[in-house]
């Protein structure tokens, strides 16, 4: 009985490794396309529902002049239109390289279920992409950060919320 159940985790780890392999490898290739085209910085991304990817992106930051246009974004985006769903419950993401804390943040939003990544955001460091500040900055108390902060207006704000928050005919997301 036990050596069945070894037999069967070896090779639910092995199906899952493989086909993760295949699709960070699909990644990193639309990173190195990117590169060879000149279509914005090294980095691809793919999105997977049921085994089959949905979405494919590379980073198209300096080509759409769009600081978000990270290929994690763009995959979701792309993802989402052809899901038609902002909800990506199900899905998986696999990255070229770590998500970087906007990436992060959007593939929560998503309701991403599982992140791959190859390269570190330490190797991305080394090629010049260097988010630590990012990091770093998200740790500080409000006063402290590099951009001053300033809320106004709170009561004037809040009133939008409110009105959502009392609406039965609404999506939530």
């Amino acid at each position: 009985m036990y050596l069945c159940i070894l037999i069967r985790l070896f090779t639910f780890k092995h199906i899952t490794m493989d086909s993760s392999y295949t699709f960070l490898k699909a990644a990193i290739e639309l990173a190195d396309e990117n590169i060879s085209q000149q279509g914005g910085g090294p980095f691809g991304a793919v999105v997977v529902k049921e085994g089959k990817i949905v979405a494919r992106a590379v980073n198209t930051v300096t080509t759409g002049n769009d600081p978000t246009a990270h290929a994690e974004v763009n995959a979701i985006r792309t993802a989402c239109r052809t899901l038609q769903t902002f909800d990506l419950s199900g899905c998986e993401i696999y990255c070229s390289c770590e998500p970087c804390p906007m990436c992060l943040a959007a593939i929560y939003w998503a309701r991403i279920e599982k992140i791959y990544y190859a390269g570190t955001r330490f190797d991305a460091q080394q090629a010049g992409f260097d988010d630590s500040f990012i990091y770093e900055e998200l740790e500080k108390p409000v006063p402290e950060r590099k951009i001053p902060i300033c809320q106004q207006l709170g009561d004037e704000g809040a009133k939008p919320l409110r009105r959502w928050a009392t609406t039965d005919d609404k999506t939530h997301y």
